[in-house]
């Protein structure tokens, strides 16, 4: 007996890029699409307040701009992140001087909160994507484990909510003065 396995079809990100928005969100790498996990109850409240909270640091300023669910397209790939921080130079604009639609770089700073059931390990390949093409900072953020993982400058580090000392953890360059710890990001869960 003879198994024949079916290569998945792969589409161009132009023919990927025509196609309608899913909801989830889907993204695109190497000609293959695949859909985001549906977002649950720590996930998205962490999403809406660290997304806030950063918004209250670098709006007033003008120095960045931390967007939920935005779709950034560059090499060859199209990638919707949890929450990409956009630096104020960069953030796309249409010709009224309004956002753009469309993003065509990797965020400065991206942030990904694990959902359950969701890979870790296709989540951190799509961090160490976007740092390899420019991102300067990347965070994973584990509900279950209430951690957060830091990938900056080739190194790894692992912050956890529950130990006796909680360090400020590293943020983009030129917002060292805001400082938030693992544990203030899980604190958000208690209703």
């Amino acid at each position: 007996m003879t198994t024949t396995i079916e290569k998945p079809k792969t589409i161009s990100l132009e023919e990927f890029l025509a196609l309608p928005e899913t909801k989830p969100a889907s993204e695109y790498a190497q000609g293959i699409i695949t859909q985001k996990v549906m977002p649950k109850g720590k996930h998205s409240i962490i999403q809406f307040e660290l997304a806030s909270a950063i918004n209250q640091q670098t709006k007033p300023q003008k120095f960045a701009y931390a967007l939920p669910e935005f779709r950034c397209t560059f090499a060859e790939r199209s990638i919707v992140a949890d929450i990409a921080v956009i630096c104020w130079q960069n953030l796309p604009l249409d010709p009224n001087g309004e956002i753009g639609n469309q993003f065509n770089h990797p965020p400065d700073w991206i942030i990904e909160i694990l959902s359950p059931d969701q890979s870790s390990v296709l989540v951190i390949e799509k961090i160490l994507f976007c740092l390899k093409e420019g991102s300067e900072i990347g965070w994973l953020i584990d509900p279950a484990t209430k951690s957060v993982i830091i990938f900056q400058n080739g190194s790894t580090q692992i912050y956890f909510a529950k130990t006796k000392t909680q360090l400020p953890l590293p943020v983009l360059k030129g917002l060292e003065a805001w400082q938030i710890t693992a544990s203030d990001i899980f604190a958000w869960l208690k209703i």
